[in-house]
């Protein structure tokens, strides 16, 4: 269906176009939001399903995320016969998912904090950005890992949503979110989620490869130092522990000109990682709002690509379907 292909991606154009620029104007909703919704939907399921094993663990994300994805598919099967319906809900559906806006408000609110010599404001806040212990950490230490969470958070919060949307639609775009927010909440290293959490944690892992390649390529040009970014991608992002936030961390660090990693601790674990793009000089709070406006950046140029991408994809299928259709009647008539 030629026609079909191309109006999904126009669909997609318009409506992750239209709903980055909501989240642009507007943020994130301050009621009602449909991640917090899920997230307790995900947390009632935990307390039936949960059992110290990574069998029971993988049901658990096999329900939430496809119970997600299922019902975005259902919607969509809904409206795909109504052009500007489906426009709509593919805007409210990346409306929702991304989070880019309050990404940036969180960290520049701790950057402030910082600014003014609030430690005690900035620790307090902390918290909301990253699963970091804000009591082990100084004011360099945390405008460093504010940094780093900005990073990372491109690429889960923004740039993978709309790779997902670009591929699968909305039920990418809510797929996507569902393995992410279920990472965050039982995919650490906990006592509790050791093993319950790991096809989670390893799902988030292939879920978002393509994102944090695309964010970390995006983060050159978008950067102040193309040069300095794709140096330390390529030496140091297989260093990090993380296979997706590695790379991001790193382009990030070479293009802000700063250095990443160290010494970490969470909820009372030490992580010694390894030092990104060690030639650069200690974060400032300064860098906090310079890693902002990148990450805008990378988003901007991560909608232009994904959106170019889908398009692109429908025109070679097009040619393809036509192509075919050509052969095909030569052989009737032959």
């Amino acid at each position: 269906m030629p026609g079909r292909g191309a109006a999904a991606g126009r669909i997609f154009a318009y409506g992750a176009t239209a709903g980055l620029l909501g989240d642009r104007l507007f943020g994130d909703p301050r009621r009602g939001h449909p991640v917090a919704a899920f997230g307790r939907a995900a947390s009632a399921v935990e307390r039936v399903l949960w059992r110290d094993h990574r069998g029971w663990g993988a049901l658990h994300t096999a329900v939430c995320v496809g119970g997600a994805a299922g019902a975005a598919a259902l919607a969509a099967r809904g409206v795909r016969d109504h052009r500007a319906a489906s426009v709509a809900l593919t805007a409210a559906a990346t409306w929702a998912v991304v989070g880019g806006t309050s990404l940036g408000r969180e960290a520049r609110a701790i950057g402030d904090a910082l600014a003014a010599g609030d430690i005690g404001l900035a620790r307090e806040r902390l918290p909301r950005l990253c699963g970091r212990d804000p009591q082990a950490l100084d004011g360099q230490q945390i405008a460093r890992a504010v940094v780093e969470s900005v990073a990372e958070n491109t690429s889960d919060a923004v740039v993978g949503a709309l790779v997902w949307g670009a591929v699968a639609g909305v039920p990418g775009l809510v797929g996507f979110r569902a393995v992410n927010t279920l990472d965050a909440m039982v995919g650490h290293k906990s006592a509790v989620h050791r093993r319950f959490g790991w096809a989670s944690a390893r799902l988030d892992d292939v879920v978002g490869w393509p994102g944090a390649r695309l964010t970390a390529a995006l983060a050159v040009p978008a950067g102040g130092d193309p040069r300095g970014a794709v140096r330390a991608a390529r030496r140091d992002a297989g260093r990090h522990p993380s296979p997706n936030a590695g790379p991001v961390e790193a382009s990030f660090a070479g293009a802000l000109g700063v250095r990443l990693g160290g010494t970490l601790a969470y909820g009372g674990r030490i992580e010694h990682r390894p030092v990104l793009n060690g030639e650069g000089r200690p974060v400032e709070v300064a860098d906090i709002e310079r890693a902002v406006r990148l990450s805008r950046r990378v988003s901007t140029l991560a909608l232009a690509a994904c959106v170019a991408g889908r398009l692109g994809y429908g025109a070679i299928r097009r040619a393809a379907a036509s192509r075919a259709g050509a052969a095909a009647a030569g052989k009737g008539h032959g």
